[in-house]
């Protein structure tokens, strides 16, 4: 591996004078300069990023920290975030929370230690951000006082629900989600209050965002309510619980029971019956945080810092199809 005195030797030249020329700081002679960037090229000699970042205080490097990496959702996220950051020159450095304060506290230690330029998360405890000197973009989970990219829940769950209506579901169990979780929480009342206004019947149960989390809730969804015809699950995976459970106990799907998913991860169409879901734009999501985060870096103005994503029902085979 060349480094920075093999390139020193072969200019005849200091390591400092090598130093300069890299970091654009000091003063080369022209001839010297020239003399010194051509070793580079002839023994392609490349700097120690690391080094360099706490030699001059910066890199470039962004944390990106997620809640939660086995959900298939994020993952998505993180690709968006990555690719847009690496046409610009930049690379991640990446955090699994577990939703646990103090590995979140950590992991933002950890960012400021290499000197990250920014950060991208994904988290509920923002208040964690508040005195950093460093941009903080906030992704899906967001508040108002940070710089935001999230997708219209809102409009999420009232698609949901609508189309279970429409399809004729009268009996009607929405699994809510955690609570402490925003996006969760919009899309849920926003079901809510369209489901209030119809005429069918509909139960409330709450559940975690895991498989092995909802299992449990979903056992007791059709013990309590065995009439249910009808799920609005919190996202995909637990829309799969719902439907591993309703084919081992009889149900025909769609016949006797429709479920709507929330996301649109691959396991959607993967899982047979395959998923009716609401489709969340993840990877643009990633990449419009990414987009944010590297134009406040820029200093540029004018920008929109509140960015609200469209979503989209897709149609798959837990749902009934409407007679035209």
């Amino acid at each position: 591996m060349v480094t920075i005195r093999d390139v020193a030797r072969e200019a005849g030249v200091s390591v400092a004078t090598v130093s300069r020329v890299l970091n654009k700081s000091g003063y080369v002679q022209e001839d010297t300069k020239k003399l010194v960037l051509e070793v580079i090229q002839k023994l392609n000699y490349k700097p120690n990023e690391v080094a360099r970042s706490l030699y001059k205080r910066e890199s470039k490097l962004i944390g990106l920290l997620l809640p939660d990496i086995t959900n298939p959702f994020f993952p998505e996220l993180a690709r968006g975030v990555e690719d847009a950051v690496q046409n610009e020159g930049y690379r991640l450095i990446v955090g699994n929370s577990d939703e646990d304060m103090e590995k979140e506290f950590r992991y933002i230690e950890t960012f400021l230690q290499n000197h990250v330029m920014g950060i991208i998360a994904s988290t509920i405890h923002s208040d964690r951000f508040l005195n950093l000197k460093i941009p903080v973009v906030l992704l899906d989970r967001t508040t108002d006082q940070f710089p935001s990219v999230y997708s219209n829940h809102q409009q999420g769950g009232r698609l949901a629900a609508r189309t279970l209506l429409e399809r004729g579901s009268r009996e009607i169990t929405v699994l809510r989600g955690p609570q402490h979780i925003r996006p969760a929480q919009e899309r849920f009342l926003a079901a809510l209050d369209v489901l209030s206004q119809s005429s069918a019947c509909f139960y409330v149960m709450d559940t975690s965002f895991t498989f092995n989390g909802a299992k449990a809730s979903v056992k007791e969804v059709f013990q309590k309510y065995p009439k249910t015809d009808g799920i609005l699950a919190c996202n995909d995976v637990v829309a799969t619980a719902v439907l591993h459970e309703a084919l081992r106990i009889g149900k025909r799907i769609p016949e006797d029971l429709q479920i709507i998913g929330y996301d649109d991860v691959p396991i959607s169409e993967l899982v047979f019956p395959p998923l009716t879901t609401i489709h969340q734009p993840a990877y643009k999501m990633g990449e419009e945080a990414a987009k944010l985060l590297l134009a406040i870096l820029r200093k540029e103005k004018c920008m929109d810092t509140q960015i609200k994503l469209p979503v989209k029902l897709i149609e798959r085979e837990t749902t009934r199809k409407v007679e035209s």
